[in-house]
């Protein structure tokens, strides 16, 4: 369904699509300042970081908006006043709001095991395997195609991840297997994975979040978890097994090796099994 969105809106849609932003961040950016548009009753042009910061504000602490959702106005609008109007940033009057730390939900490898076991549909199988042996994001999954499972490399091209990235990332032996299983059932004609009866289509976020929570109920975990939590986990149990934490950025398709770093707080690390390296010293 296609969105009509304001004048200045689509001025701001323009400029976001000639600087190549992802169609879901133009999406999304589009919509909230039509939404803050809609809010104060005044054009987007007309309307000041001071306005934007009384209008967080209320979302903030009335409506229990995330600081991620404040965040994302702020980007925005901050793009709109200066690439569209050319007008100066003052950054000092609109300060970005601090961010709550939240260890993510991290599966133990017993518990990816009792998940993927308890589902019988291949097809779901194959995509919850794939999203965790490969550590993707949701969308990644979903925009998957037959020609970017390299099984002679064992690698999957990941096209276009977040911040339009390319990648490979790892292809496991029984992802594999479940994969070509699939796909002699199935016969995905576009995407790996497509609506029963939908040749063509992508399945939608909101399905593979369903098949998620399903299977982890089916193999009776009681944690809150999201697709995101299998990629938590696969960078988790990389890291326990001592895999190089550059490889794991590059695999995740982390900008910066912090964002990856986050995952050292969760790893079962037990120092009395690491030796000093004086103990190989001949001394």
């Amino acid at each position: 369904m296609k969105r009509s969105f304001s004048a200045d809106v689509m001025r701001l849609k323009k400029e976001m699509e000639y600087r190549n932003y992802s169609e879901r961040t133009v999406d999304c950016y589009c919509q909230i300042m039509a939404a803050f548009e809609k809010a104060l009753d005044k054009p987007l042009s007309e309307l000041t970081a001071i306005d934007l910061k009384t209008y967080l504000h209320h979302a903030l602490t009335v409506k229990n908006c995330s600081t991620s959702y404040a965040n994302q106005n702020i980007s925005a609008f901050k793009i709109f006043t200066e690439d569209v109007l050319h007008k100066e940033w003052d950054g000092l009057k609109i300060k970005r709001p601090r961010r709550v730390q939240k260890m993510p939900e991290v599966l133990s490898v017993e518990e990816v095991t009792r998940m993927i076991a308890s589902t019988t549909n291949i097809k779901h199988k194959s995509m919850l395997t794939v999203m965790y042996s490969a550590g993707l994001r949701r969308m990644e999954l979903l925009q998957l195609k037959p020609g970017d499972i390299d099984s002679e490399r064992m690698l999957i091209k990941v096209k276009q991840g977040k911040g339009k990235k390319d990648r490979y990332t790892l292809l496991s032996t029984k992802a594999l297997e479940l994969l070509r299983l699939h796909y002699r059932l199935n016969r995905p004609k576009t995407y790996l994975f497509e609506p029963k009866g939908k040749v063509g289509e992508q399945v939608s976020e909101s399905t593979i979040e369903k098949i998620v929570k399903r299977s982890a109920e089916r193999a009776k975990i009681t944690k809150n978890i999201s697709c995101h939590t299998l990629r938590h986990s696969f960078a988790t149990h990389l890291l326990e097994k001592g895999v190089n934490i550059k490889l794991i950025q590059e695999f995740l398709g982390h900008t910066s090796i912090r964002t990856t770093a986050r995952y050292l707080h969760l790893t079962n690390f037990n120092p009395s099994n690491v030796r000093s390296p004086l103990e190989e010293m001949e001394i």
